[in-house]
């Protein structure tokens, strides 16, 4: 088996991409693509977990990744992020944000907003492994399974 890099560290080789500070990002852009990455080991679990019908899959899916869900696993986390990780998330709960949930109250889709700019953070400096803990604590202490 070849071993890994990182896929952020190979797309940003493949691509040539120049290093940013990731500390001058928007809390939405950080939203942005945590909700795409948080969205991505989601889907992996739920694929790992066996082979199953697309509409199935969603179904799986989209209980996660909902804004409900997401704030769920944020307030029950809340005890368990360092001083940096919880002013990352208050950056991205407390963002101006132009668009809302079609299913989520206003509170729920703050929370989730601040969880993505979390995941985003953590992705973007490397710290996967701590993304994949944190998501792992949420979906137990939530009592959530995939």
């Amino acid at each position: 088996m070849e071993e890994s890099i990182g896929l952020l560290q190979e797309i940003k080789e493949v691509f040539a991409c120049r290093e940013q500070d990731v500390r001058t990002y928007s809390p939405l852009t950080l939203a942005y693509i945590g909700d795409a990455i948080y969205d991505l080991v989601i889907r992996s679990v739920v694929v790992e977990r066996g082979n199953r019908s697309n509409n199935d899959l969603h179904k799986r899916v989209t209980r996660y990744v909902k804004a409900e869900a997401q704030s769920k696993m944020i307030t029950a986390l809340m005890d368990e992020l360092t001083e940096e990780e919880e002013a990352i998330y208050r950056r991205g709960r407390n963002a101006k944000s132009y668009t809302m949930a079609k299913n989520a109250s206003m509170s729920d889709y703050r929370r989730a907003t601040g969880y993505e700019a979390l995941m985003g953070y953590l992705y973007l400096t490397g710290q996967t492994s701590r993304m994949l803990a944190l998501v792992k604590k949420g979906i137990d202490t939530v009592g959530m399974e995939i």
